[in-house]
């Protein structure tokens, strides 16, 4: 009993409208929803930008490591007692991040710099783009970080199998994916998933932003076998699951598809 709690996982889902570049607003928003979760649950994820709504003005609305939103997620990550994830637009050192926290209980966090800035919408021309993967780890599992458009790039998420071990087991893209490429969001989540036989998980906002674009959601739990196992469309949700670890041992076993991949070394790696 004690090593199948150990290998097993309660993530927490929330996908929400976004009050545009209002940081108090989204923040207070989304503290009531989260202490609306009454499940048992370790790991919370939140969109991208979730303070702010995907915006490319980061001078009005970043904030550094000591701003509200970070100390936010420290208070409520203790006050939890579980793992709270999404990106903010972060400055520092004059330089600004579309930055992905992994902020434990304890008030320590790792993060993750979007690498595949947007620069359709001009991202690239406000942010800097970062270099080193993060995967995280805890209870057991491995989990890559990523940020909305990387997605698009499957050589940034391929796993880099060692001795037949995968690298990690989850990928999570915290996104903006507007509702007009949906059918791309809903593609790429499986075919990540599929070709790295992991779990992936898409949270996405709903609703629309101060540039009038709509966001359909779509957050979507997918498994290694391309399968989606939740999916919500254009209305806000808190969806808690139970992930076990024994179920994707067992689909790695049965199909052995990632010691046959192409050996090659990624540089930008880390893991915390």
């Amino acid at each position: 009993m004690f090593d199948i709690f150990l290998m097993s996982l309660n993530i927490t889902l929330i996908q929400t409208d976004l009050v545009w570049e209002n940081i108090d607003a989204n923040l207070s928003n989304l503290e009531k929803k989260i202490n609306s979760i009454f499940e048992r649950t370790e790991l919370i994820v939140l969109p991208e930008m979730f303070s702010t709504g995907f915006s490319i003005n980061p001078e009005k609305v970043s904030e550094t490591i000591e701003g509200k939103a970070l100390q936010w997620m420290k208070r409520i990550a203790q006050s939890k007692k579980a793992i709270i994830t999404g990106s903010l637009a972060l400055e520092e050192e004059g330089k600004y991040f579309n930055r992905l926290i992994w902020m434990l209980p304890n008030g320590q966090f790792s993060y993750y710099d979007k690498r595949h800035l947007f620069a359709y919408a001009g991202e690239n021309g406000h942010y800097t783009a970062g270099n080193k993967r993060l995967i995280a780890q805890v209870k057991g599992w491995k989990i890559n970080l990523q940020i909305c458009y990387d997605l698009r790039f499957p050589v940034w998420a391929r796993q880099q199998t060692n001795e037949n071990e995968a690298e990690y087991d989850i990928i999570i893209y915290v996104a903006n994916w507007p509702e007009r490429r949906s059918h791309a969001w809903k593609t790429l989540l499986a075919a990540r998933a599929i070709e790295n036989q992991c779990y992936v998980i898409g949270v996405n906002r709903v609703g629309n932003d101060g540039n009038d674009i709509y966001y359909s959601g779509e957050t979507m739990l997918i498994n290694p076998l391309g399968e989606t196992l939740y999916t919500k469309v254009k209305e806000e949700d808190i969806y808690t699951f139970y992930l076990e670890k024994k179920t994707l041992e067992i689909i790695r076993k049965q199909l052995p598809f990632l010691k046959d991949g192409d050996s090659f070394l990624l540089s930008g790696r880390n893991g915390n």
